[in-house]
Parts: structure tokens; C-alpha cells; sequence
């Protein structure tokens, strides 16, 4: 008992610890709101038009950050639904197989009505042995949590939670609004640094606030903007940052590009089709993110004519539907224009796993 006592014991203390860089975010902020609100702009700012503006933007900027940061906290990540589990029986029926070609055989025969086209590196239909399902196409083992995450993008401690499927939207809204949040304060904030600097300004508490706030808001600015950069980058071509480390393994090969259906398609993905709700974290992503439609011969300038994995001299038959078991309704509609899509029986080759990056949590496919 008392191992498991222990063990108990130490997973509540971990708990704890996931949400200390939360709880820094939210003090920052709430110190940011004092010295911006208070300090700045009601005790330092004389000019009352240039008060009420500033703080009208303020509010509107803090109100947006707080709100997609809380969506983001506290969505919960999309789990594979139950078709994705396997039975009593073929459970069963894993147990007594060895590792290998009979193993296979039980996970094709459950997987063969499922929309799954992705591969582990070694050709093998992937599996998750803690939670006991067939997993669906981008969907990976996040051991923080301890779960399969649909769609999962990363583990991120700075909101203690995975970012995935069902709250990717909140957390792309959550850099963009603490980006600008930050650069309209160190841009409003600018002249008064300056003049702190040139003894412009009273010696009173207020100076020091509104020195600290710059130099907080400008550096914040810097490593958002690439954040966020590389983010969009992402969602322009249609990937998670665990393809972008490591690109999706398909029955042709690996291809990095097997997802992006151009950029307005990929921008919809994730944000949807009505635009209004484009800035509003309010989820409205397309699918159930266990399917996803995939264009295996794409006119993304980065990727090759000819799929990976596969002979040039290979004739790829037109009008040939890639994949072969259906889409899920809410994401065949992506798929209205006509595309080239096809399917290759031939051996995958086996690729490199890719980047090792320690702020990200991957799961070792077998």
C-alpha cells in the first residue's frame, strides 16, 4: 500500500507544479493591468482624450487575451471516440499474439471500416498500448496527460494543457491577442519611457512601473512574433508541430505536404467557414478530428511532383480516390474542387524520425 500511497502522492505534487507557469502568466498579467490602467495611463497621462483612448483599446485588447487564454486553459482535449477501441475479444486476441505479423493482422481486421491512412515508420497500423486503441490519423499519445490527443499539435506548460483538435483555434487566438496586447503597450508606453530616461517624468512610483512594463512588453513582443509566426506557417500548410518534426507516414511514404489542400482550405480547417467568428474564440473548426481529408498530389510549391516513396516513371491514374474508406461528412466538403488523389501499394520506406525537441511531448510509435 504505501508505494501506491506514494505514487498517489507525487502525481498530485506534479499537478500542482503544471500550474505554477500559469499562475506566473496571471500575475504578470495582473500586475501589467496596475501599472498599464493605473500607473500610466490615469496618474501619468495628462491629456484626458489621449486617457479614454488608450484605455478604451486597453480593455478591449485585455478583455480578447484573457478570454482566449482561459479558452485554451480549460477546453478539453478531444479523445478518439469509442470506434476507435478495440473489443473485449480482439483485446483479448492481442494478448495472446506475439509482437509481429499476427499482431498486425488483429489491428488491420479492426481497423478496416475505419478512416485511417496514416502509418508508423515501419509500415505498421499505429497503436497505442496505454490506451488501448487504433489511432486515428494525427492523433498522438501525450505523455503529460496521459491520453491520445486528436489532432495534437504539443503539451504546453505556459497554459498546462494539450493543444489540440478542439482548442488549437483558442490557442492560435491566445498568441495573436497577447501579441498585439503587448506591442500596443510598449507603443503607447514608448514616449514616457523616453522621457523617464531624459528625466521627463516626476520621481514617483509611477516611473518605475513604466520603465518595467516597456522593457516586459518589448521583450514578450519579440518572442511572440516568432511564435506566432511559425504558427501561422503551420496552419498555412496544414500541419501540427509534431508533423513539422515529423513529417506523416502514409502506405506510398512519408509525406510532409499529405494534408495541405491549399492555403484557404487549411485556414478553414481551423478557423471554419463563417468568418465572423474567425477572431472570436468560440470554437468553430471544421470535422470531428478523426478524419481529416488528404491530398496526395498537391500543388504546394515545397512538396515534389512525385510522392515520396514512390518510382518517377510511376503513372498515378487520374480520377483515382484517395483514401478508399469515406471521409466523415462535416470534412468532405473540402473536397468539392476536383484534386488528384491516389493510393500506393508499395512498401513504405523507412525515414528518419526527425528533430528531437525537448518542449514537445511525442509519442514513440511501434
Amino acid at each position: 500500500m504505501a508505494p501506491s500511497g506514494s505514487g498517489s502522492v507525487r502525481r498530485r505534487c506534479r499537478r500542482v507544479l503544471y500550474w505554477i507557469p500559469v499562475v506566473f502568466i496571471s500575475l504578470l498579467l495582473g500586475w501589467s493591468y496596475y501599472a498599464y490602467a493605473i500607473q500610466l495611463c490615469i496618474v501619468s497621462m495628462e491629456n484626458i482624450s489621449e486617457q479614454v483612448v488608450c484605455l478604451m483599446a486597453y480593455h478591449l485588447l485585455f478583455a480578447m487575451f484573457v478570454w482566449s487564454y482561459w479558452k485554451t486553459i480549460f477546453t478539453l482535449p478531444m479523445n478518439p471516440s469509442k470506434e476507435f477501441h478495440l473489443s473485449y475479444s480482439e483485446k483479448e486476441l492481442l494478448e495472446r499474439e506475439p509482437r509481429g505479423e499476427a499482431h498486425q493482422e488483429v489491428l488491420r481486421r479492426a481497423a478496416k471500416d475505419l478512416p485511417i491512412y496514416t502509418r508508423t515508420m515501419s509500415g505498421a497500423i499505429r497503436y497505442c498500448d496505454r490506451c488501448q486503441l487504433i489511432k486515428p490519423d494525427r492523433c498522438h499519445h501525450c505523455s503529460v496527460c496521459d491520453k491520445c490527443i486528436l489532432k495534437m499539435d504539443h503539451h504546453c506548460p505556459w497554459v498546462n494543457n494539450c493543444v489540440g483538435f478542439s482548442n488549437y483555434k483558442f490557442f492560435l487566438l491566445f498568441l495573436a491577442y497577447s501579441l498585439l496586447y503587448c506591442l500596443f503597450i510598449a507603443a503607447t508606453d514608448l514616449q514616457y519611457f523616453i522621457r523617464f530616461w531624459t528625466n521627463g517624468l516626476p520621481d514617483t512610483q509611477a516611473k518605475f512601473h513604466i520603465m518595467f512594463l516597456f522593457f516586459a512588453a518589448a521583450m514578450f513582443s519579440v518572442s511572440l512574433s516568432s511564435l506566432f509566426g511559425y504558427h501561422c506557417w503551420l496552419v498555412s500548410k496544414n500541419k501540427s508541430t509534431l508533423e513539422a518534426f515529423r513529417s506523416p507516414v502514409f502506405r506510398h511514404g512519408t509525406d510532409k505536404n499529405g494534408f495541405s489542400l491549399g492555403f484557404s482550405k487549411n485556414m478553414r480547417q481551423v478557423f471554419g467557414d463563417e468568418k465572423k467568428y474567425w477572431l472570436l474564440p468560440i470554437f468553430s473548426s471544421l470535422g470531428d478530428g478523426c478524419s481529416f481529408p488528404t491530398c496526395l498530389v498537391n500543388q504546394d510549391p515545397e512538396q515534389p511532383s512525385t510522392p515520396a516513396g514512390m518510382n518517377s516513371a510511376t503513372k498515378i491514374p487520374e480520377n483515382h480516390q484517395f483514401p478508399a474508406k469515406p471521409l466523415r461528412e462535416s470534412q468532405s466538403h473540402l473536397l468539392t474542387d476536383s484534386q488528384c488523389w491516389t493510393e500506393s501499394n508499395t512498401n513504405p520506406g523507412k525515414g528518419k524520425a526527425g528533430m528531437s525537441n525537448p518542449a514537445l511531448t511525442m509519442e514513440n510509435e511501434t
